[in-house]
């Protein structure tokens, strides 16, 4: 199992020193962005009492392969040159290579993959995960943020515990960095989630908070069931899946916004613990897609907020992506394991903005500063504000038809 991130004792003594309690409804009460845990349905309820009574209840989950299964070979889950010169040997128990994120994890029977979500048990990759949110909560979609699909909307918000990463600087870590023995929380059905939503009178479905891509299968199944009920369902990710579990949620979702964290490998590997290139990757299939795509870059003091770094990753955007992708510049707070660095300067999210602009990106905001100037839409064409904000709030919008209301030039984005 991997051991990277706080062990579970590490965990609860990290809520101890906030003190706030794991699994309570306090502890999601406490955390910024964050909603109050589900309610409870006793007749499906089945709250994780230990690991064992969880995995019980565990469904099958997807993207996953098998050493028990019929034409598996070695190099199925292993690379050619590793096993070099070795005799061919069945694992017994059964080995499971989880085929989800791009680390794809090769995970003993009994044994996690990294996001502490997907346990081999006897050969089958089971899902701790579905069926478990342990947060919901209704925000305005700016503050996911998307700024250019349907502004000034209400999105139903939805969370599990993992995450395949491990971001010193995140912010909601309290539950991507828990497992999901952390918390005692009822089954909720997708369908149940869809029709929660709708009760909320919420258009849109928002998988948010940790890294949705661990429970794929669970949004996918809500993302087809809000979308009979005409809603539209969005995800908000770090973008390290694999392509295959990708395309599923193209096929299914309505817009993506995914945290371009840094532009260097370096940065990736040493802050996140993962890599740059997968991230790369899904950011082209989703444009590549046509699905709507806004993209933020966390500016962190002295890791990724070099001219260098800022002026790489608008180059990439530009060149790869085109000048319609919005790009959010957020200014970081100390938490997590870097409680040592400063909030970043504005200074320095003025200078991003000023850099994507310089590269023919025509929609780059500053974010996480309220009141501030880089938080409205401008018309690329003219100057003049499309979209005034104040928060997270729309407060006047000169949008017509998906045109300028000033000078009628097309502005990219989901309007209605």
């Amino acid at each position: 199992m991997d051991r990277e991130g706080p062990s579970r004792r590490e965990f609860l003594e990290m809520l101890t020193r906030l003190g706030l309690s794991a699994g309570g409804a306090g502890l999601l009460a406490a955390c910024p962005g964050l909603g109050r845990l589900t309610g409870l349905a006793p007749e499906e309820a089945y709250a994780a009492e230990s690991l064992d009574a969880l995995i019980k209840h565990a469904p099958a989950a997807r993207y996953w392969i098998s050493s028990a299964h019929e034409g598996a070979s070695c190099t199925t889950c292993h690379e050619a040159a590793d096993i070099k010169g070795r005799k061919k040997f069945r694992h017994s128990p059964a080995a499971v290579k989880c085929l989800l994120c791009a680390h794809e994890c090769l995970i003993a029977d009994g044994e996690r993959g990294r996001c502490r979500t997907r346990v081999n048990v006897g050969g089958t990759l089971r899902t701790l995960v579905y069926g478990r949110p342990i947060s919901e909560h209704v925000d305005p979609i700016e503050k996911k943020p998307f700024y250019h699909f349907l502004p000034g909307s209400e999105a139903y918000s939805l969370a599990t515990s993992g995450c395949p990463l491990r971001c010193q600087f995140c912010q909601n870590w309290e539950i991507s960095q828990a497992s999901p023995e952390d918390y005692h929380v009822s089954y909720r059905s997708a369908e149940d989630m869809a029709l929660r939503a709708r009760s909320r009178k919420a258009p849109v479905v928002a998988f948010t908070y940790n890294e949705p891509t661990v429970f794929t299968e669970y949004l996918t199944d809500i993302a087809r069931e809000a979308r009979a009920l005409g809603l539209r369902s969005v995800i908000i990710s770090c973008g390290f899946m694999n392509e295959d579990p990708l395309r599923e949620m193209i096929d299914v979702l309505d817009a993506f916004k995914i945290d371009l964290k840094g532009y260097s490998e370096e940065f990736y590997r040493k802050v996140t613990k993962s890599e740059l290139g997968p991230v790369l990757r899904s950011i082209r299939q989703i444009a590549s897609a046509g699905k709507h795509l806004e993209l933020v870059n966390l500016v962190v003091p002295t890791l990724n907020d070099s001219r260098k770094d800022l002026t790489d990753l608008c180059k990439w955007v530009a060149g790869e992506l085109g000048p319609d992708v919005p790009v959010h510049f957020t200014r970081f707070h100390p938490d997590f394991r870097l409680l040592n660095l400063p909030p970043t300067p504005v200074s320095t999210l003025e200078k991003a903005r000023e850099i994507a602009m310089e590269q023919g990106i025509r929609y780059a905001f500053v974010g996480n500063v309220p009141g501030h100037p880089g938080n409205h839409t401008y018309c690329h064409a003219c100057g003049k504000i499309l979209i005034e904000r104040k928060g997270f709030f729309v407060v006047d919008e000169h949008i017509r038809n998906g045109r300028c209301g000033h000078c009628k030039a097309p502005v990219a984005g989901v309007w209605k």
